[in-house]
């Protein structure tokens, strides 16, 4: 019986591997089946100017200062994703290679990570994902990994989470930012409603946490989210995230931090983003984020327009030119970026 079972699996997967339909899923039984999915992108990235990412291979809410001409490829952003679904159970795991390890002299080898790796029974979700109070349809459409990753909630996490219609509730991770994350004992509070339609959706989250300065007091946190994604002329769409109050770490990655020595952070942050259809498969992408601090003054800006060709349903190319700016240093850089993008 095993060994029928692996030679039919075997066949499933080489009839999968010809189909032109994005994600595979093969059936094991009545009650389960499997799918795997993802996506293979290929970066070609070059910045000029007095700032670039911390992280290379994207923009986020912070830039190492000094002179910068460089250019860089990547294929860390490639995906794969594994769901198993067994009746009321699903189960998933999502990876990239943004683990760091690359070496350029050598191999440019990265090492995988987990993004999600999560249970989910009914209406309860146990694991690492999205926190919930991120909306993912609110992300821009970049060339650069995240879009203006500088005003957007983003954060994956460990959490508990309920969830009953739009309403969601979850207990995630506490981490206290630049305190003392030793003593974190409490966990962050995260709730979010969300409303739908055939117009799009618009969600209202919000925050509580407590957080542990490092000279050991204990400070409380509270934040909202406003975001959403609405439907405009044809394929058209509309995008956009507001988020103020002690966000921290959970808008904008790392363009304000949790805790500014004994003070709270209190952040400002908004990303507008248009997408525009020229034809079916043509389109472009324009979006502008801003955070502001009110602690450590910071100001970090993104403005960025692109296009991605579709050759085919799965196969799309793209071209963006963009801007980062951290004003409060007096730096900013101008970046080219285009991509190879194949969906599993």
């Amino acid at each position: 019986m095993l060994n029928t079972t692996k030679i039919l699996l075997t066949a499933s997967l080489l009839v999968l591997a010809t189909d032109a339909n994005a994600g595979y899923t093969i059936k094991l039984t009545d009650n389960d089946t499997i799918t795997f999915g993802g996506y293979l992108k290929a970066d070609f990235r070059y910045v000029n100017g007095d700032v670039n990412s911390i992280t290379n291979d994207y923009w986020v809410g912070l830039g190492n200062v000094g002179n910068i001409s460089r250019t860089k490829f990547s294929v860390n952003e490639t995906r794969f994703t594994t769901k198993y679904v067994h009746g009321d159970v699903t189960g998933y795991i999502e990876m990239d290679f943004y683990g760091g390890g690359g070496n350029e002299i050598v191999s440019n080898s990265s090492h995988p990570r987990i993004r999600q790796a999560f249970v989910k029974y009914k209406n309860i979700l146990v694991g690492q994902a999205w926190s919930t109070f991120v909306n993912t349809s609110a992300f821009a459409e970049g060339v650069n990994f995240g879009g203006a990753l500088n005003a957007s909630a983003f954060i994956r996490q460990g959490q508990i989470r309920y969830t009953m219609g739009g309403f969601q509730v979850a207990l995630e991770n506490p981490e206290s930012d630049k305190g003392d994350a030793s003593q974190d004992s409490v966990p962050d509070f995260t709730t979010k409603y969300t409303f739908k339609g055939d117009w799009g959706n618009v969600s209202i989250a919000g925050l509580g946490r407590q957080l542990n300065t490092v000279s050991g007091n204990s400070k409380s946190a509270f934040g909202y989210g406003i975001a959403g994604r609405i439907k405009a002329f044809g394929k058209d769409d509309f995008r956009f995230q507001l988020h103020g109050g002690n966000t921290g770490r959970y808008v904008g990655v790392v363009a304000a931090r949790d805790l500014v020595g004994e003070k709270v952070e209190k952040t400002t942050s908004y990303l507008i983003a248009y997408r525009h259809f020229w034809t079916k498969d043509i389109r472009s992408n324009i979006f502008y984020g801003k955070t502001t601090t009110d602690v450590a003054n910071a100001e970090r800006t993104l403005i960025a327009v692109n296009i991605f060709k579709s050759y085919t349903p799965q196969l799309s190319f793209g071209l963006e030119i963009g801007n980062f700016e951290m004003a409060d240093k007096n730096v900013n850089s101008n970046y080219v970026q285009m991509s190879a993008k194949f969906v599993l």
